[in-house]
């Protein structure tokens, strides 16, 4: 016997459309605080080395030298007059007197316009940054599409095309 086959060969199809995915990256929250630095400077020392002082510190001083130099006065005079109420224990007590008293200090130069060094005073505070990063999630939206599937399965079909007889 001989057999035929006829084969139909199965058909399958698939078709899956792309996904539609939308992704949005929101900022993230920055939080910046800043404390400004701070330079200060004190030139006051190195202003009065140079003889550029501020008007109540001339007062001052001057009223110092004003009580020092009166104390200094009062203290001559009385030593004087001592001097003069010994008159009789003999000297020159008179004549010494007028050129002590004619005669000024010594006058003395000095380089008053050069400040003293490490006379101007610096303060250094620096800045401060405080940073607060806060992350946002991302917003992720996927819409899927379902699969179209088609399957024709396939056939087989046996046929006797021709009989053999054995004799």
């Amino acid at each position: 016997m001989k057999i035929g086959l006829n084969i139909e060969q199965p058909v399958q199809k698939i078709e899956q459309k792309a996904a539609v995915q939308s992704i949005e990256q929101p900022q993230a929250i920055l939080e910046i605080q800043t404390t400004p630095g701070k330079l200060t400077i004190d030139q006051s020392q190195a202003r009065e080395d140079m003889d550029l002082k501020s008007l109540s510190k001339r007062v001052e001083e001057f009223a110092q030298q004003g009580y020092q130099d009166w104390m200094a006065g009062m203290e001559r005079r009385a030593q004087q007059g001592t001097e003069l109420r010994h008159i009789e224990k003999g000297g020159n007590g008179l004549a010494d007197q007028a050129r002590q008293n004619s005669k000024g200090p010594e006058k003395q130069f000095n380089l008053g316009w050069i400040p003293s060094h490490f006379s101007v005073k610096l303060d250094y505070q620096p800045a401060q940054v405080k940073l607060e990063a806060t992350a946002q999630k991302p917003i992720i939206d996927a819409q899927i599409h379902k699969v179209n599937h088609a399957y024709t399965p396939g056939r087989v079909n046996v046929e006797i095309l021709q009989k053999i007889r054995w004799i």
